[in-house]
């Protein structure tokens, strides 16, 4: 009963944290010390010994190496014109497709997100060339932004994915495992996007478009060049980790090098770009693993409150069972997604929710892609859906109005949720060929 105290403690020492406008990676440091001294009456001494330690030991993992590469990429495709490429790359193959370029924005974020690893990057890359011309050829705007806030979000699940780097850190699982483990659920949810605008088409009226366009077989080849740069990074990273030829970190930094490379045969590199990149690159990699290393210390210290292993108790003796064990913690996140950016709650919550998904049967690869796809959902859900707040810098529109657009694409997401839930080879089948 006591250890219940302490849980309930430490969720009133966070909430208290953050409810007084601390930063996040400051009020999980303030969790942890104030846990460990008040509640545990741990001398200060000890206290330094077992943050210096986690800390180092998290902030020295060779695996978050990928994060900056990963990003410095990203920052660089961002300041290039690869979004206008995309579109005339996709334009004359998504023409044959009831809905048209509106899915050009499904699959532009999906192609793009396997070259960015970051839903925010993924989402204001796609949109800033897609979003002006859609408006300006008479697309529904409230399919068109929903559809871009819910498959910028893919940024997130289709590898490279920094937040799968950052759970395969935390969790102790493989990266690769990861990368692999999110294909199938990123087409899933890609396909039940695109299969949504088909959908819609057919009921109504949505594309604005009512002459017949027609391509040329010199338009589909032109098509393709245009496509080559997103292509060819794809295979150098994917290629090269799912070959075995070379790790994440080292399929960052080749991708890294052949984005430069690419850049610079586009005649777009110069150093106005590449220090523009470094600068961005720089301030997200920064904020990434200092909320990264923080959270391993306010991590330990919940372990030493035995905080996991107190609330799995408490779940077990409510007799949920395990697809009750995971409503519940969908739930949970969903309410979280509401508030908190996805990092935050992935760092906040993962020392609790894991063991307790884990003793209930689950697969930690597996509650991984799940974990991402409730982060997903928090992206498009208002107040603090940070996908709504690109969109809203991109289109002008307000949140209410671009909100209510992604409303079809969050219940489809959720829908993706709960079938790989059904069905968890879905997650799982790849990996197993692969490792």
């Amino acid at each position: 009963m006591w250890e219940i105290v302490l849980a309930f403690a430490v969720f009133g020492f966070l909430a208290f944290y953050l409810g007084i406008g601390t930063w996040i990676f400051v009020a999980l440091l303030m969790v942890a010390l104030t846990s460990l001294t008040l509640l545990l009456d741990f001398p200060l001494a000890r206290v330094g010994s077992i943050m210096k330690g986690t800390m180092w030991r998290t902030a020295s993992t060779w695996e978050l190496a990928a994060i900056p590469m990963f990003i410095f990429m990203g920052e660089i495709m961002f300041r290039t014109d690869v979004s206008d490429r995309l579109f005339r790359g996709l334009s004359p193959w998504t023409n044959l497709i009831p809905g048209k370029l509106l899915h050009c924005n499904v699959v532009g974020c999906t192609l793009f997100a396997a070259v960015s690893g970051s839903s925010t990057a993924t989402t204001a890359t796609v949109g800033k060339i897609t979003m002006a011309e859609l408006q300006r050829r008479g697309y529904d705007s409230r399919i068109a932004t929903g559809s871009l806030a819910g498959a910028g979000s893919l940024g997130l699940m289709i590898p490279p994915s920094i937040s799968m780097i950052i759970y395969g850190v935390l969790a102790e699982q493989s990266i690769t495992g990861l990368f692999a483990a999110g294909i199938l659920p990123g087409l899933l949810i890609s396909g039940l996007y695109s299969g949504y605008i088909v959908f819609r088409a057919w009921s109504s009226p949505i594309t604005g478009e009512s002459e017949d366009v027609r391509y040329s077989v010199m338009d589909f080849a032109k098509s393709l060049l245009d496509l080559a740069p997103i292509l060819a990074l794809m295979v150098i990273i994917l290629g090269g980790i799912y070959s075995g030829v070379t790790t994440p970190s080292e399929a960052a930094a080749l991708g890294f090098a052949a984005s430069i490379v690419l850049v610079a045969l586009l005649g777009q590199f110069s150093w106005a770009v590449f220090v523009d990149a470094l600068t961005g690159a720089t301030r997200i990699t920064c904020m990434v693993v200092t909320i990264l290393v923080a959270a391993s210390f306010m991590s330990s210290s919940m372990a030493y409150l035995h905080v996991p292993q107190e609330v799995a108790k408490l779940l077990a003796a409510m007799d949920l069972g395990p697809l009750g064990i995971v409503i519940l913690i969908g739930v949970f996140y969903i309410l979280l997604g509401m508030f908190l950016d996805g990092l935050s709650i992935m760092v906040m919550t993962l020392p609790i929710t894991l063991p307790i998904v884990v003793a209930a049967g689950w697969d930690p690869i597996w509650f991984g892609i799940f974990l991402i796809i409730m982060i997903e959902l928090g992206l498009i859900t208002p107040p603090i859906g940070f996908n709504l707040f690109v969109l809203q810098g991109i289109t002008g529109k307000s949140i209410g109005e671009i909100a209510r657009g992604a409303v079809p694409f969050f219940f489809l997401m959720l829908l993706a949720a709960i079938i790989i839930t059904v069905f968890p080879r879905i997650v799982l089948w790849l990996p197993d060929v692969i490792l």
